[in-house]
């Protein structure tokens, strides 16, 4: 336990079991530290509620890792399209998107957490190089030589770089004092999965309102979809009270919703989870580097939370094999340049997020009017239109960073 490793990865989710794997399959040797086994949480009866829309930057990682390969296929479903309605009462406000018009073969793919965690733990138990200690770290102490993570029993992890995939309330992030900007955005992400009378053809459908927040409609496998409501608190304490049969008739009332009438998936199961936006003044330090929410959350009306994750481990992989030699993981000009590599992507989302978060909050009908007429004319751009689309669904990062 107290020999030295090359990195020590802090976190137990997606994103964090991705980074181990993909750091110990580029030959690095890597110790994942998890939280201290619990029950283990009952595998979800049907179809999760929690889904991921992963673009192309997930999809390549995950398929380097020979994980996609390893996903119940069955239960992923391409999104080909998708349609976001504004809030015009005649509900004139459009834009649409394609995966024709993106010159792409698919837009995003739908996918559970538990099909997606299920794949990542079965890859981490036949990994080379890598060894998953299960434990909770009390103390992060950083040298010049090396970070030392120590442990609730007294063992100490001593690691050339420590990876804080820990999540939005990270520890690995408090223990290097770094200052965050926080904004609740008095919504919850009101989650559920419904069968549709009438098929979605692979087209991902949202609405953007003003008084009732943000709905979108993911297409699953067949007849199906899965509801991301980001409802102000006062309506999602209604929508967590209604029935499910309720939500689905205000869904099946939606303005120009091609899906006819939805029922609720059995068992029915429903949650709901606060939103905020969180900008850590940085995402590394002494021997640290911070990978998904421990570096960024967004709003999910984009659906790029979990994809700004795995941005994250390819950067972080790419600027470790450039390195150089001499240069251990934790390297102060190698950390630099992952930080470098990662600042336009992030702030880019922050900003469209928090920027469309804002302007569709607004019930000034000049606001109004132009948000919905702004719609229109990018509908109507397909050059900016593709430009967009590229963007969302990822591109191979080949950041341009400065050596040093």
């Amino acid at each position: 336990m107290d020999s030295a490793i090359d990195i020590c990865v802090i976190g137990n989710g997606i994103i964090g079991k991705a980074a181990a794997l993909a750091l110990a399959q580029a030959g690095l040797s890597v110790t994942l530290l998890t939280p201290p086994a619990g029950r283990p949480a009952p595998a979800p009866a049907g179809w999760d509620v929690r889904v991921y829309a992963l673009n192309q930057v997930a999809h390549a990682l995950l398929s380097s890792l020979r994980v996609w390969d390893a996903l119940d296929a069955s239960r992923i479903a391409p999104v080909d399209a998708m349609v976001v309605n504004g809030d015009s009462p005649n509900a004139a406000g459009r834009l649409a998107f394609d995966a024709y018009s993106a010159r792409a073969g698919v837009l995003a793919w739908i996918v559970e957490d538990s099909n997606l965690n299920a794949a990542l733990d079965t890859a981490l138990r036949f990994s080379h190089n890598l060894q998953v200690v299960s434990g909770r770290a009390v103390r992060l102490e950083q040298t010049a030589e090396q970070a030392i993570v120590h442990l609730e029993q007294g063992q100490a992890l001593r690691a050339a770089l420590v990876v804080g995939a820990d999540g939005a309330q990270s520890w690995v992030r408090s223990q290097c004092d770094i200052d965050m900007d926080y904004r609740p955005y008095g919504q919850r992400a009101v989650v559920a999965n419904f069968s549709t009378e009438l098929p979605h053809h692979g087209t991902a459908h949202q609405w953007f309102t003003c008084d009732e927040g943000i709905i979108a409609l993911l297409p699953l496998p067949g007849k199906q979809v899965s509801l991301v409501w980001s409802a102000p608190d006062d309506l999602a304490d209604t929508l967590m009270q209604e029935s499910l049969s309720q939500v689905a008739d205000r869904l099946s009332a939606l303005p120009k919703q091609p899906l006819g009438k939805l029922a609720p998936l059995q068992p029915e199961n429903v949650k709901a989870v606060p939103l905020s936006l969180m900008r850590p003044h940085a995402i590394i330090a002494q021997r640290v580097a911070l990978v998904g929410d421990a570096a960024h959350v967004v709003h999910p009306l984009a659906g790029h939370g979990m994809n700004l994750g795995f941005a994250d481990v390819t950067a972080l992989l790419q600027v470790l094999a450039e390195r150089g030699a001499g240069r251990d993981c934790g390297d102060a000009r190698v950390l630099r340049r992952y930080s470098r590599a990662r600042k336009e992507d992030i702030l880019l989302m922050q900003i469209a997020t928090d920027g469309l978060e804002r302007l569709f909050a607004s019930n000034f009908e000049p606001v109004r009017v132009a948000r919905n007429l702004g719609l229109n004319l990018l509908d109507q751009l397909p050059v900016l239109k593709r430009r967009l689309m590229s963007h969302a669904m990822g591109k191979p990062l080949a950041p341009s960073v400065k050596k040093g």
